[in-house]
């Protein structure tokens, strides 16, 4: 079987610092495929909270078929605080597309990268390098746009938990949790939820139990919500992968991703069987949309993921030396000190931070 070698990238840019870090990133893309044996092809479509103000639609139907139908999408940043449905929720078609292409694990990486401030001071904060999984189509999130509010005196959201759901999750865990092993790191996941206190989260930690004993060779461990919340400041560095419902790795991949720096360095991927979506862990950032000021290591790095991604999935080795190639020239970048962006108080802006990755790869 022949391997694939060109790809079709859906790229939809959305709101705010989105676009201008996306327009950053894409080059940088372009240029690793330079002299390479694989190509892209780079497809640009609407959607979000200023697509949605001007037509109505956040996520076009052409957006979605055109997603579904890409080798891989590449995501911006999409709302916009004042732009919200009549029920007062921020428009979010991130949220929509994993549920639309069932991209039910949200991979949250957070590694320290040589030459960045660390807001923790142990020294061995400079041995981070732990992911997050989150399960993104169901959990506490499954109630978005259902919700019920009876007679303006008391709300309520409800949390699903399915087996097929955490099944799924917890085997894409462990087999992460395999590949980061053969690279030296401990092969360890941990387990995170409330079952001490909730029905639903007794069964999502029931099924790891049951999927780690398929993974004998992988370390698994059980820790609550608020413990590893706790442990995240005063142990990070034991952590490997994390494994957790929709609305608890929500939270933990920000505090994960401020461990390392903040948001502008903290890339992601929701990935499921069949689709790869791929886009920094920040929002469209209004307050500096515009100016230049974004800092756009996170999708830089996100692009390293999904090269790894489709690397993995067609069985194309140059992809994965392509996303080293990245992630080199952005740890290059920082460890020689002569980059610093805004959100450390500096004076790098984007167009400063692509340039010198450029220059390194």
């Amino acid at each position: 079987m022949s391997i694939k070698t060109s790809f079709d990238i859906c790229v939809l840019p959305g709101d705010g610092i989105g676009v201008e870090v996306i327009a950053a990133t894409v080059p940088l893309i372009e240029r690793v495929a330079q002299g390479a044996p694989f190509g892209f092809r780079f497809h640009d479509h609407p959607a979000g909270a200023q697509h949605f103000r001007k037509s109505g639609d956040a996520l076009p139907a052409a957006t979605l078929e055109a997603a579904r139908k890409a080798d891989s999408i590449l995501f911006g940043a999409m709302g916009w605080p004042e732009i919200r449905y009549p029920d007062g929720t921020e428009i979010a078609p991130q949220l929509d597309l994993r549920v639309e292409l069932e991209l039910y694990a949200g991979v949250r990486p957070a590694r320290a990268i040589p030459g960045v401030r660390l807001p923790l001071a142990d020294p061995r904060a400079k041995d981070i390098d732990l992911v997050v999984v989150r399960e993104s189509t169901e959990g506490l999130f499954a109630s978005r746009g259902k919700g019920v509010i009876d007679d303006d005196r008391e709300a309520r959201d409800t949390m699903v938990i399915s087996r097929r759901g955490s099944e799924r999750v917890h085997d894409f865990a462990f087999r992460l949790a395999q590949r980061r092993k053969l690279r030296g790191l401990p092969g360890r996941v941990t387990c995170v939820d409330k079952a001490n206190v909730f029905v639903s989260m007794a069964f999502f930690r029931k099924i790891f139990d049951e999927r780690a004993r398929a993974f004998p060779e992988i370390e698994a461990r059980h820790n609550y919500i608020d413990a590893t919340a706790l442990d995240l400041i005063r142990r990070p560095w034991e952590f490997d992968v994390l494994v957790t419902e929709n609305m608890f790795g929500d939270i933990l991949s920000d505090q994960t991703a401020a461990l390392i720096g903040g948001m502008g360095m903290a890339p992601s991927a929701d990935v499921g069987d069949h689709h790869g979506l791929f886009q920094p862990c920040h929002g469209s950032a209004p307050d500096i949309a515009g100016q230049g000021k974004a800092n756009p290591t996170a999708t830089i790095l996100s692009a390293a993921l999904m090269l790894d991604w489709l690397a993995e999935r067609h069985a194309n080795p140059a992809l994965a030396a392509g996303a080293r190639r990245i992630e080199q020239a952005v740890d290059a970048v920082f460890a020689s000190g002569r980059i610093l962006p805004y959100e450390f108080g500096g004076r790098d802006g984007t167009a400063a931070i692509a340039a010198a990755v450029a220059s390194n790869l």
